[in-house]
């Protein structure tokens, strides 16, 4: 692969805010949540690379062969690897591709077929375009891959900041993961966060009913296990929260180590995934790192603390969310998924036609 922008790139990144930011020609762009993916095109040659520099391509043949069709015959384009599901872009089922046998990745490949969003340009034929203001690169995007149709998508641009709020509060239903705000001047500048994302951010009350060692040791509490009840009274496992300094972390651990509990007779005692009747438990192993220690030890699931989360996926929470405080006075039996604000699902057609 000889290209004027060579693999591996890091991709350009966003800093969180909390308002949507106003100014001069600002372009906003929905938040996609999915792989991030800079796909490198050199005539015959393709290839998907992810934001920690491991190929995606044998994870996504069906988009290899869509890209290769409809992209031009040399390129590096910067966008998104999603999955969209009855409910909305599914990344369940995304993860569900970083699987190491291929027959079950071509299976999924048939059962579950990916798009892809692009949403930067950073090298066409023998023109590298990093240096370029985005707004031109943004015009070069639209004109090459605008025509391409599905699966593969430009995301849409506006200038309009009432549009980009719409899209905030409209869109959340369909999996789309905020807002991104771009200078129209900007050049492409890898691992920088040099564009704003505005995500949206709730509280909820869950039980504490586990905890991870830290990584480094020192009998520190790593991340506390957040869990919730459905209306059966079954506890699930629904994400952690590890915002917490070290000294706090040594406080935790003397805090909670009278209510350490023997695994048996614990919610989570069959730990490893999703349990018989869709119960969800920690411990499943992750599909990014093969190697990565997920046991926990138990706690009686008597504390319950309050988090601040972005967004719900399906049954837990998206991404790791921030402790707030203890909520005392909050009953563990209370803590359950019908506290959770929830956003009416949106078709993702009403944000650029059908997806798949």
């Amino acid at each position: 692969m000889d290209l004027p922008v060579n693999p591996p790139v890091g991709p350009m990144l966003a800093k969180a805010a909390k308002t949507l930011p106003l100014g001069e020609g600002l372009i906003y762009e929905p938040k996609w949540d999915g792989f991030r993916c800079i796909v490198f095109k050199d005539g015959e040659e393709l290839e998907l690379g992810s934001r920690n520099e491991r190929p995606l391509t044998r994870y996504f043949p069906e988009l290899v062969a869509a890209l290769a069709a409809r992209l031009p015959h040399r390129c590096v384009v910067d966008g998104e690897i999603v999955i969209a599901g009855p409910a909305g872009l599914d990344f369940d089922a995304l993860l569900q591709r970083i699987h190491p046998a291929d027959s079950r990745v071509r299976k999924l490949a048939e059962e579950t077929p990916a798009s892809f969003v692009a949403f930067d340009l950073l090298a066409l034929g023998e023109e590298d375009l990093r240096q370029a203001p985005f707004s031109e690169r943004r015009a070069r995007l639209e004109e090459v891959l605008g025509p391409a149709g599905a699966p593969v998508h430009v995301t849409p641009a506006t200038t309009d900041p009432a549009r980009a709020a719409d899209w905030f509060e409209r869109f959340e239903g369909a999996g789309l993961d905020g807002v991104v705000a771009k200078e129209p001047g900007l050049g492409y500048l890898e691992d920088k966060r040099v564009m704003t994302k505005v995500k949206h951010e709730r509280t909820a009350d869950c039980v504490v009913a586990g905890f991870r060692w830290h990584k480094s040791g020192g009998g520190r509490v790593g991340s506390l296990l957040l869990g919730l009840y459905d209306q059966t009274g079954r506890l699930h496992h629904v994400g952690v929260t590890s915002s917490f300094t070290d000294r706090r972390r040594l406080e935790l651990a003397e805090e909670l180590a009278p209510l350490r509990a023997e695994l048996a007779g614990h919610p989570w005692e069959r730990a490893g995934g999703v349990a018989e009747g869709g119960q969800r438990m920690p411990g499943a192993q992750s599909r990014w790192n093969a190697g990565r220690d997920l046991s926990f030890e138990p706690l009686r699931p008597e504390l319950v603390c309050e988090v601040a989360y972005d967004h719900l996926q399906k049954d837990r929470f998206r991404h790791a969310t921030t402790f707030r405080r203890w909520r005392p006075e909050r009953s563990p039996e209370s803590c359950r998924y019908d506290q959770l604000e929830t956003a009416v699902p949106a078709e993702l057609s009403e944000v650029f036609g059908s997806i798949g």
